[in-house]
Formats: structure tokens, C-alpha cells, sequence
């Protein structure tokens, strides 16, 4: 079986995250979104709740799983057992990172291969960060992320209109 993990914050879950996931899906036997719960960052969504949006807006798909994890993505790969993690790429700064990040990740774990996915250009320009800015100043994120997340966003950041 083929077994794949794509992990991050999801914080929230993008269109662009969402792109990578159903192509990556469609690439391997079972699909693991690892997400990440990262004590350095201040997110607006609990780990909890980032894996209850993601399991809504991945529903659809058969081979998608869902967990929260700590600590390194490599042996959260590992304990799932997959052979490859999953990485989205919109431009080459991310790339820079992410091929230093997949050097590390081979000598820790040679076994289990990276693979890199480049973003749809569609959403080429989109990260969550951009999401919650224009969400927090009251502009119309909906093309940027599903409506069930526009709500969740919505009711995080503005609860009085509730």
C-alpha cells in the first residue's frame, strides 16, 4: 500500500492546501494530513478544530485521513508508516526551505522519499497568513478558502457578528 502523509499547520486550510491534497490523493493509496500542532506559533484554530474543518472539506474523499500531531513531521511519517511526505511549492523561496527540509529529512529517515507538489497557479499566490489578514480587516475571503471555513474564520475573529 501507498501510504503518503502531507503535514503543516493548516491554519486555516487554503484552496491552494486543498489543490495539493486531492492531486497528492490521487497519486497514492492512502493520503494522511498531518497537522500540525506547533507550540511556537499562536494559531487562530486549535489543532482540534483545524482537524474537524479538515475533516469536513476532505469528506469527499475516500483515501484522506485526518490526525493532529507534535514534534517532527518525519516521524509523524514514520509512525503512519508512509513512505513519502508530501510538500506544496508556489514559489522558490519555498522551495529553498523545503529542499533543505527533504536533504534533513533523507538522512534522518533515507527510507521514505519527498515528494514536491507545485501549487496550482491559481492559487500560486495564496497562504493562509494572507487569509487571516484580509479576513481580520473585514475583506471577502471566500475566494481564498470553502465557505464552511469563511464561516469558522469569521466566527473565530468576529465574534459580536455572530
Amino acid at each position: 500500500m501507498k501510504r503518503a502523509v502531507y503535514p503543516g499547520s493548516f491554519d486555516p486550510v487554503t484552496f491552494g492546501h486543498l489543490d495539493i491534497i486531492r492531486r497528492s490523493a490521487a497519486l497514492v493509496d492512502e493520503l494522511i494530513v498531518g497537522v500540525l500542532q506547533n507550540n511556537n506559533k499562536k494559531p487562530l484554530f486549535s489543532s482540534l478544530e483545524r482537524v474537524k474543518i479538515l475533516l469536513e472539506v476532505t469528506k469527499d474523499m475516500s483515501n484522506v485521513r485526518v490526525e493532529a500531531f507534535t514534534g517532527l513531521s518525519i516521524d509523524f511519517v514514520k509512525k503512519c508508516d508512509a513512505q513519502f511526505l508530501v510538500r506544496g511549492l508556489r514559489a522558490i523561496t519555498d522551495f529553498d526551505y523545503e529542499l533543505q527540509m527533504a536533504q534533513t529529512n533523507r538522512i534522518m529517515a533515507p527510507d521514505i522519499d519527498t515528494i514536491f507538489l507545485t501549487t496550482s497557479l491559481e492559487y500560486a499566490y495564496l497562504s493562509s497568513s494572507t487569509v487571516k489578514e484580509v479576513a481580520y480587516y473585514g475583506g471577502d475571503i471566500s475566494k481564498f478558502v470553502p465557505s464552511g471555513v469563511v464561516r469558522a474564520i469569521l466566527e473565530k475573529m468576529h465574534p459580536e457578528n455572530k
